[in-house]
């Protein structure tokens, strides 16, 4: 039990920071079913991150700037289709999708109006991007460095959970080989040049949104990681240098007991795994930490307002299964981007929960409850045989490119589409308690000019740079792909001349390759 005074009640009567028997397990204890730290959200709540990012890096930002001064701790930025990709704006594939979906970042004068007056040494921010996210941290850093503030200053995280992009989500560039070569590299650069910064977050999230049960989701999200881990360690990293700065990703379903109990399973996994197979000894390498997401793909166009609901209910699953940092989705999602109204509930939402409720009074609530300790032990047996079956493949990526994880995912997700269908499955305003007429709903829209406005910037960006120094800094880089030096130094040095993200990734295709997926069927 730790030494605070313990909360009250609105009754009076003390609520103690931790329950349980003596001799059972503690919070902050190895395996970490209840919790990784031994206060939780009594000392503390967890990180309000909310994610946004559309148009440009000027709307963008002031999006960011509203969401801080609403309360929010730190900042989660979506970029666009095209950044994902690797593509720069004014490329003929990018045409339609130029700041739609998250903001376009073509070069390092977009990130500096991206995070304009914001203290980089004060604010952690979360990029979700993979296979160009070394990429987008190397502009982050460089930014920063113009602030004045340093790489061991830095705190924040890179999705970089490439695995998962060939699994669910599509948004690789290379072939799964030179991606984890990527991966390695990044590891070992921040250990030495960003030693805050999370280099990974490993994304079940994008799993779960494709139609993965909660199993699914932390089986074959654990699986990656063991992948990525087998990965540095073979480039020569000793495990205690960079797995506590690893970090996963989830969702958060309406399903509230099955969502506790899948996180509790998660730790205990993970722990076991990162002692017992990699012998890892700093017990901070056997911590799962965790950002949690509500479930996009649960909200419905149909009667909007209900998705407050949900994403409340979702919200208490991952509160309630120790999550770090939680976003919690805008009720409009289903329609289009949020407006800054849903935007500034969402993250309200988050508030009420730490500010008004009970929920930060005691650590893991849940614990001893029948149904969610059975629940807890169900899901780690399954989960432990699952991962089982992907390294019969020989290893995570070879069960990739057999399409296991992409063909267990799509068995789920069609079962649960039949089930909506029939109605086995309710889905409030879907198919159940609907109404005749909507009432009418005015989306944010992203203006389409911004791709020409992006286009001519970059016309302005390459006709003003040192072209030469540029084409040089970019020989080194391809030199660097075909042998064994790291990466991001020469990447680096290109972004610094003004390469733009496009270049960076074009080179790298040269010499890697692109990845192409095959049938699962």
């Amino acid at each position: 039990m730790n030494e605070r005074s313990p909360r009250r009640s609105e009754s009076g009567f003390p609520i103690e920071p931790v329950y349980g028997p003596a001799d059972g397990e503690k919070p902050g204890q190895y395996p970490f079913t209840r919790g990784v730290y031994p206060t939780m959200y009594t000392s503390r709540p967890w990180t309000m991150r909310q994610y946004a990012g559309f148009g440009t890096a000027v709307e963008s930002n002031a999006r960011y700037h509203q969401l801080l001064n609403a309360g929010t701790m730190g900042l989660s930025v979506a970029f666009d289709l095209p950044t994902q990709m690797g593509y720069d704006s004014d490329e003929p594939i990018a045409h339609g999708e130029v700041g739609k979906v998250g903001v376009a970042i073509d070069s390092i004068e977009d990130m500096r109006l991206l995070f304009k007056d914001i203290p980089l040494d004060k604010v952690s921010t979360s990029m979700t991007i993979n296979a160009p996210g070394s990429v987008l941290l190397l502009l982050y850093q460089l930014v920063a460095e113009e602030q004045g503030v340093p790489g061991d200053k830095l705190n924040g995280t890179i999705q970089n959970d490439i695995l998962k992009e060939y699994i669910a989500r599509g948004t690789y560039i290379f072939p799964p080989k030179p991606s984890l070569r990527l991966v390695a590299d990044t590891f070992a650069y921040c250990r030495t040049e960003i030693p805050k910064w999370n280099t990974i977050s490993i994304s079940g999230y994008h799993m779960a949104e494709a139609g993965a049960t909660p199993v699914q989701e932390i089986a074959f999200t654990l699986a990656d990681g063991i992948e990525y881990v087998r990965a540095a360690i073979a480039a020569g990293l000793d495990v205690d240098a960079f797995a506590p700065r690893l970090s996963f990703f989830f969702v958060a379903r309406t399903t509230l007991l099955e969502e506790v109990a899948k996180f509790r399973a998660a730790r205990r996994i993970w722990a076991k795994v990162m002692r017992e197979e990699f012998g890892a000894k700093d017990p901070k390498s056997w911590m799962l930490r965790f950002h949690t997401q509500t479930a996009g793909v649960q909200l419905t166009a149909q009667q909007p307002e209900v998705n407050l609901v949900r994403v409340t209910a979702q919200a208490l699953g991952a509160i309630m299964g120790g999550t770090q940092s939680l976003h919690t989705n805008s009720y409009d999602e289903a329609i289009a981007l949020p407006t800054e109204k849903a935007a500034r509930l969402a993250l309200r939402t988050q508030q009420v929960l730490a500010y008004e409720t009970d929920l930060t009074a005691t650590v893991d609530p849940f614990a001893g409850s029948y149904v969610v300790e059975a629940m807890t032990d169900e899901i780690e047996a399954e989960a432990q045989a699952l991962i089982k079956r992907v390294f019969e493949y020989g290893s995570a990526v070879d069960a990739i490119e057999a399409g296991f994880q992409k063909r267990e995912i799509e068995s789920s997700a069609y079962r649960t589409a039949l089930e909506i269908d029939s109605v086995e499955r309710v889905v409030v305003g879907l198919n159940r308690f609907t109404i005749d007429v909507e009432e009418p709903y005015e989306p944010l829209r992203v203006n389409p000019a911004i791709e020409a406005e992006q286009a001519a910037r970059l016309v302005r960006l390459r006709a003003e740079r040192d072209n030469d120094a540029v084409g040089a800094a970019l020989d080194k880089l391809r030199a660097a792909a075909h042998g064994t030096e790291n990466v991001l130094y020469p990447m680096r040095e290109a972004l610094r001349l003004k390469a733009t993200v496009g270049e960076v990734c074009h080179a790298l295709r040269g010499v890697w390759g692109v990845h192409a997926p095959r049938e699962t069927f």
